[in-house]
């Protein structure tokens, strides 16, 4: 089976939504509008920052068909996939995790400082995870080699807590790329294994629909092992969002770009329908990304959805793409656009260099307007890197 025309919207809107997580995670929020940020856990409401990760999980949700077919094209087997798959998952949970606990790093235990430990962590990770394309061909080997032996190291020196109750690491909530990890596996196994059927599709999303709710009313019980590793898929949110952007994906793959006039508007009523769910749900759940009820996910994936049409029709079907080209190094090339802005970060954080003087102002245009130049450069930054051959791949 051939790949699909490409749709270029995909990988416009998942640099898109990456261009929106750097600019809403630099916000000074003091000094910013309210819509803008995350809300509060028990406000009912959200803003922009709380659709812009699910909206990044819904286009992975999206990218997973594309990416499965070009496997199979390749001559990889079912199990060869799966492999794959799983590998891929650990490495983002491995790395989620360890991103996680940089902020809990206690400098006098570890004998390093916190900075100090999350940009050597970040290099390793770089180290082991680059994709190279350098000569000779036991160079790669020995760097990998370096940075997992410099893992090695961070991990044994790493302490937390306090001198009479030290701590190591914690899974805690995986983290981000922990996430993106559990809601990756579930549609990558649903997608193979039900090999792109659109109706069973859409049964594994109520199934994990159901889970959300049943978990938000407190219905559901499990052993108390399987919470804090499988608690991501037990409650349902996270896959849920995923499989809906695979959902779509499919739907989008049935027409393709020939077929746009009967896509459109099929596309339109079922973002409508997400919506019109998610504020029927709210009688009985807020809208909370924090609290990942089904009403937020509905309501974001309604977002998502119709955001897609319109960017679709103006890059894929009329042409209209230019103003979009500087999204689409970072829709290809995720991973170090989410990554790499944080060795910066640590880095400047170390040195105490003034570069974030927009985030002590009360002057919000000057915040606002700081933090998207700050995502602007960090995209230009990752596809700078990818220039120069550092582009990591899981």
């Amino acid at each position: 089976m051939k790949l699909p025309e490409r749709i270029l919207t995909i990988d416009i809107m998942r640099g898109l939504t990456l261009f929106l997580m750097l600019f809403v995670n630099d916000l000074y929020v003091a000094g910013v509008p309210k819509w803008l940020t995350h809300t509060d856990a028990g406000f009912d409401g959200m803003g922009l920052a709380d659709w812009v990760f699910p909206g990044f999980l819904f286009m992975v949700g999206m990218a997973v068909p594309f990416a499965i077919q070009s496997r199979k094209n390749k001559g990889d087997t079912t199990f060869t996939i799966v492999k794959h798959i799983i590998i891929r998952t650990l490495s983002l949970l491995f790395i989620g995790v360890l991103m996680l606990n940089t902020a809990r790093v206690n400098p006098e235990l570890t004998g390093m400082s916190k900075n100090g430990w999350a940009i050597s962590m970040y290099l390793c990770v770089f180290l082991v995870w680059n994709q190279y394309k350098i000569e000779p061909r036991w160079l790669p080997f020995i760097l990998k080699a370096a940075g997992m032996g410099g893992l090695v190291v961070l991990l044994v020196m790493f302490r937390a807590g306090t001198a009479e109750n030290p701590g190591w690491l914690i899974p805690g909530w995986w983290g981000i790329l922990g996430l993106i990890g559990w809601g990756y596996l579930v549609a990558a196994l649903v997608h193979l294994f039900v090999s792109g059927n659109m109706l069973k599709t859409g049964l594994w999303l109520l199934v994990f629909i159901l889970l959300n709710i049943l978990s938000q009313l407190n219905l559901l019980s499990f052993p108390d092992g399987l919470n804090p590793v499988f608690g991501v898929l037990l409650e349902g949110n996270t896959p849920s969002i995923v499989i809906a952007g695979l959902f779509f994906s499919l739907l989008l793959l049935k027409y393709g770009k020939a077929r746009f006039r009967i896509f459109i508007p099929v596309a339109v009523g079922l973002g409508i329908l997400f919506l019109v769910l998610g504020f029927f749900l709210r009688q009985w759940f807020i809208i909370s990304k924090i609290l990942g009820t089904p009403s937020w996910a509905f309501i974001c994936n309604g977002i998502s959805i119709l955001l897609f049409v319109v960017l679709f029709l103006l890059v894929d079907v009329w042409g209209i793409k230019k103003w979009s080209m500087v999204f689409v190094p970072a829709g290809r090339n995720s991973l170090t656009t989410y990554l790499a802005p944080d060795i910066l970060y640590y880095s400047i954080w170390m040195t105490s260099l003034p570069v974030f003087f927009y985030k002590t102002t009360e002057n919000p245009l000057l915040a606002v307007a700081g933090s998207l130049g700050w995502a602007l450069l960090m995209i230009g930054f990752a596809a700078g890197l990818s220039r120069l051959g550092i582009r990591l791949k899981l």
